[in-house]
């Protein structure tokens, strides 16, 4: 794509001196489109930039020529957007996360990427998009990778270890005697002890090897990530039914800046467990919120599973709610209500070290 100035056929104008700006930005990996609107909604200019260091100077330079930055609407803040999203923040410019353009609206005026900038920087006038991104440069960014990691060595694992049980069921028959009823460590380590004398007993050989490794990293990174949680927020491994796993999901839901959730009730929507009206006529009846973040309300659901296992005082709330009428899955999401409520409390009390630690040096 070219960094020269794209051209829009409506006619732009120079800002009036000291009249505030608004940026927005169409991003992408090699190329970022930024369009400059002036807070009454005139089309000031548009431009290309390349996503390196020079490439986010530059931006802001050619953006300060027309007046100051009142606020940028950038998408995809947590991916291609994320770096030129913490330069913008360490120059002080107010951003804000902005959701890709309907399609359907798009499909009907065309797209390039000029017009999706230009729509990112509207709908941050329009406040359609006022949404605080994730700084993403502390604890909460770290074990989001940590999970990612975490989550491509469970299936590596698990890859591994149908591929050696189907190899121990089609193997010669005394190997197959001798391997047979063994759980699934001690059939890795049998395996990893056999000799290579034919193809069939080395491929199992290297299989419960790459077991034993994935094994090994799983632990590393189990102890990373509750050497972090408890450095971040260690009140929340003491409630119960609360671990490392579900505590971990629940800090990247919220992201190294809580603040920017005004109350509970704004982190229970995050986490999909504010109620849904779902009357009509003469019903009234509320249900199950399918929004949110789908991996902080498994956890959230995986807490409530272990307190009404495990806790008495869970297990009496079920008891009084389903003698009221209430079905065991109206009871669930009261619980995950409660328990969201709960959890914001201590998550709003993180030292501010862990919510905003140094910059990082950011990469290109």
């Amino acid at each position: 794509m070219s960094s020269s100035v794209l051209k829009h056929p409506r006619k732009s104008r120079p800002a009036l001196h000291g009249e505030g700006v608004i940026l927005g930005v169409d991003t992408h990996k090699d190329v970022h489109v930024a369009a400059i609107l002036t807070i009454t909604g005139v089309l000031l200019a548009t431009h290309s930039f390349p996503t390196t260091r020079d490439g986010y100077a530059a931006t802001l330079e050619w953006v300060h020529r027309f007046g100051d930055v009142n606020a940028a609407g950038i998408e995809c803040t947590g991916s291609y957007g994320s770096a030129l999203m913490k330069y913008l923040q360490t120059q002080n410019v107010k951003v804000f996360e902005v959701n890709q353009p309907d399609r359907a609206l798009r499909r009907k005026a065309g797209k390039t990427d000029a017009v999706d900038a230009e729509a990112a920087a509207r709908a941050v006038i329009a406040g359609r998009s006022l949404a605080t991104p994730k700084t993403g440069i502390g604890a909460a960014e770290d074990l989001r990778q940590m999970r990612l990691v975490k989550s491509s060595a469970v299936k590596a694992r698990t890859t591994a270890i149908n591929q050696l049980k189907g190899l121990v069921v089609g193997a010669e028959p005394a190997l197959r005697d001798q391997l047979r009823g063994l759980s699934t460590k001690a059939l890795s380590r049998a395996c990893a002890l056999l000799l290579p004398s034919t193809v069939e007993r080395m491929l199992m050989s290297e299989l419960a090897t790459r077991i034993y490794h994935l094994t090994e990293q799983l632990r590393r990174l189990e102890t990373a990530m509750t050497r972090t949680v408890t450095a971040c927020a260690p009140e929340l491994l003491d409630r119960p039914g609360v671990g490392y796993d579900s505590a971990a999901a629940l800090l990247i839901a919220v992201g190294d800046n809580p603040e920017r959730m005004k109350n509970e009730a704004a982190f229970a929507a995050l986490c999909g467990v504010s109620p849904v009206e779902f009357s009509s006529g003469k019903t009234t009846k509320r249900r199950l919120n399918r929004g949110g973040n789908r991996q902080a309300n498994a956890a959230l659901y995986r807490i409530v599973l272990t307190r009404l296992r495990w806790d008495e005082t869970t297990q009496n709330y079920l008891q009084n709610r389903t003698a009221q009428g209430k079905s065991k899955r109206d009871v669930i999401r009261c619980l995950k209500r409660y328990l969201a409520r709960e959890i914001f409390t201590i998550l709003k009390t993180i030292p501010d070290q862990h919510k905003n630690p140094a910059q990082h040096e950011l990469t290109t």
